[in-house]
């Protein structure tokens, strides 16, 4: 008994140190965010010649949009709705809905807190309308508003401050704006079946192409098409600065570039992290193809009733604590775009140089595809992904895993690193307990990333048992 409460006493101190120190620190980042925001708009102004909006402020007031414009090309209006801001996109033949996670404008800081406060002594605050103004129930009408700060975003030449070298900048040479897809296959090109890789955050198709595909059996290269892709914005893909990276841009550059690309009627799905979250919404389009479903480390948090799940995803991916490391790093990264953007800067627009000196000090012993893929994209890139997909899924995750357990008939399998710092393991047990069905595997003493790396050879020898339990009787070639 003493030896237990010394540790709850550990415990309870240990969380409150980490709670204290963390106010500090995460107070002098709103301020060096606050102070960047200013210096980033100069900058732009003088690389640019223009000022460029920024995600600190909610979107300002903005004209009507009329009806039936004659303008040619791409149009982007928002209208408010709840959680998120429904984000239509208007070309010359269609109108898209998009959903943009609200996390991109409330993140609320102690700096903006304490502004707040000050306003409230402020008295005889003018009201943004008065009654004359009201509409009855009946006669109130959507309102679709430009919203300035999307329409900024939406530029296609790189920033100044992402990196202009030939491998990131290639695909602005190609009229094919696909994503790349790193494709390996029988020697005879008649395999029996297909298996689609999805990485993760920050991540590319050399998770996959550097550790698993050299090392399945024979047999498996010989009757397997291995497709592993690089997401919209990472890797070899195309980085546009048009795009805002939602989900639903996402999966039509999946489904444009390989399911249709390659002709894909049935395959296996293998995803890692934010992976998963596309592998799901792929099983719920495509119910019918899916032959197994095998998530790594899956972002599911099961979102309490009355609570908005993009905010709450948010806390628990990005607590605002200085421990763990990995824990610090994801709320550096989710709640402060110009710090985030300044190490993009740093690390990206310099990855080569980054690259020679890891292969320098290493000696070459050190193989360096994982910070290839760690720097590979753009700060518009991984700003948008993170909270469109990760933190905007949040409330969809569980429609999903809902719609796999009852009309996708396939094997789902979920790994797991018992020491994940990032992705606790208790995401999986969610999905099991939403998905009864699914094999859980908890792999002990490994992480978010050496779930794979590491054990490669032995989870080659896992997916290969999985598909070969998918696999139907007969099989037929797909060329």
């Amino acid at each position: 008994m003493p030896t237990t409460r010394l540790k709850l006493h550990s415990m309870g101190f240990s969380r409150w140190l980490n709670r204290t120190v963390g106010f500090f620190v995460f107070f002098i980042l709103d301020i060096v965010d606050f102070l960047l925001c200013f210096t980033y708009k100069t900058l732009d102004f003088f690389f640019e010649s223009e000022w460029k909006p920024c995600y600190c402020c909610p979107p300002p007031e903005a004209k009507p949009i009329a009806a039936g414009g004659s303008r040619v090309g791409k149009m982007i209006v928002s209208e408010r709705s709840g959680e998120y801001s429904k984000v239509v996109s208007l070309t010359r033949t269609k109108i898209h809905l998009d959903e943009i996670s609200d996390t991109l404008y409330s993140r609320p800081s102690l700096l903006t807190r304490l502004t707040k406060l000050v306003k409230c002594f402020k008295k005889d605050v003018v009201k943004c309308c008065d009654e004359s103004k009201k509409r009855s129930p009946s006669t109130k009408k959507t309102l679709l508003t430009v919203n300035s700060t999307v329409v900024e975003k939406l530029r296609r030449t790189p920033r100044w401050s992402d990196c202009h070298c030939t491998f990131c900048t290639s695909w602005l040479s190609s009229s094919n704006h696909s994503l790349f897809v790193n494709v390996q296959q029988p020697k005879d090109n008649k395999a029996q079946e297909n298996v689609v890789f999805i990485h993760g955050f920050l991540s590319s198709s050399t998770f996959w192409t550097e550790t698993l595909f050299p090392n399945f059996s024979d047999s498996a290269k010989s009757n397997y098409r291995f497709l592993a892709v690089d997401l919209l914005g990472y890797g070899k893909s195309p980085k546009p600065n048009d795009s805002l990276y939602t989900l639903k841009e996402h999966l039509e550059m999946i489904e444009r570039s390989v399911i249709s690309q390659f002709r894909l009627k049935t395959f296996h799905l293998v995803a890692h992290s934010l992976g998963c979250i596309l592998a799901l919404a792929l099983a719920v389009k495509h119910p019918g193809a899916i032959k197994s479903l095998t998530l790594l480390a899956p972002p599911y948090y099961s979102v309490p009733k009355g609570v908005q799940g993009t905010q709450y995803v948010m806390r628990k991916v990005a607590p605002k604590e200085v421990w763990p490391p990995m824990a610090f790093g994801a709320s550096v990264a989710s709640w402060y775009e110009h710090i985030s953007r300044t190490v993009s800067l740093v690390l990206c627009k310099n990855h080569h140089l980054l690259e020679f000196l890891t292969r320098l000090l290493t000696r070459n012993r050190m193989r360096t595809y994982l910070i290839e893929g760690f720097l590979c994209h753009t700060h518009n890139a991984s700003w948008h992904t993170l909270h469109n997909i990760i933190f905007g899924s949040g409330s969809k995750v569980e429609a999903y895993l809902d719609h796999v357990r009852d009309n996708v008939d396939c094997e789902v399998t979920v790994f797991h690193g018992g020491r994940d710092e990032l992705i606790p393991v208790e995401c999986s047990y969610g999905v099991k307990r939403k998905v009864p069905r699914a094999r859980i595997h908890v792999v002990p003493d490994k992480d978010h990333i050496t779930i794979v790396v590491g054990r490669q050879k032995e989870f080659a020898r896992e997916l290969e048992l999985i598909w070969r339990r998918s696999t139907t009787p007969q099989l037929h070639s797909i060329n």
